[in-house]
């Protein structure tokens, strides 16, 4: 079963970094600078919902690592990792209160989260609060990338799961939870 999630978390990674790297060649799509629709994070939501945290949580550093080298954007490396690391602590605490098909709500807030992790980085970098000036501006960019990626994720895993192929939303038994530790 591990080298199961292995070799899945592995072909997720390969295709998060492709759409980042896709992305990242898009024109932008707003006058407003650094909104993106972040459909790399597709990816991390479904590894969340089907592998596990621990397995989200490692295709999120490779992703938000290996994108930033390989798309030359090493200035861009703090500011998506702060985000990301906010936008994950906040779908664990999300994960047990919102269940079903409620990944979408989710999503929107994580992304939410996202770029208040990026202001916070970005007021530590410069040095002044007057970034934070423009989270107003962000979040209705993150509503919607956070309801288009949400349910994108949710509607593979909700497909993938119609067909059997793999098993979602399912308590873990207490011998999965003492092995998962």
């Amino acid at each position: 079963m591990r080298l199961k999630k292995l070799t899945l978390t592995a072909v997720l990674t390969a295709a998060a970094l492709v759409m980042f790297v896709l992305e990242s060649q898009l024109p932008p799509l707003t006058v407003i600078p650094g909104i993106k629709p972040g459909l790399s994070n597709i990816f991390t939501l479904f590894a969340m919902e089907a592998l596990g945290p621990g397995w989200a949580f490692g295709l999120f550093l490779t992703r938000v690592t290996l994108g930033c080298v390989i798309t030359g954007q090493g200035s861009a490396f703090l500011y998506s990792l702060a985000g990301g690391l906010c936008a994950y602590v906040l779908m664990l605490l999300l994960k047990k209160a919102l269940r079903g098909n409620t990944l979408w709500v989710r999503s929107v807030l994580c992304a939410m989260a996202h770029n208040a992790g990026q202001m916070a980085a970005a007021a530590a970098i410069t040095r002044t609060c007057a970034v934070w000036s423009y989270l107003p501006v962000l979040i209705p960019a993150a509503i919607l990338a956070g309801t288009l990626t949400g349910l994108c994720a949710q509607l593979v895993l909700n497909r993938l799961e119609k067909a059997g192929l793999i098993p979602v939303n399912q308590v873990p038994n207490k011998q999965e939870e003492e092995a998962n530790g």
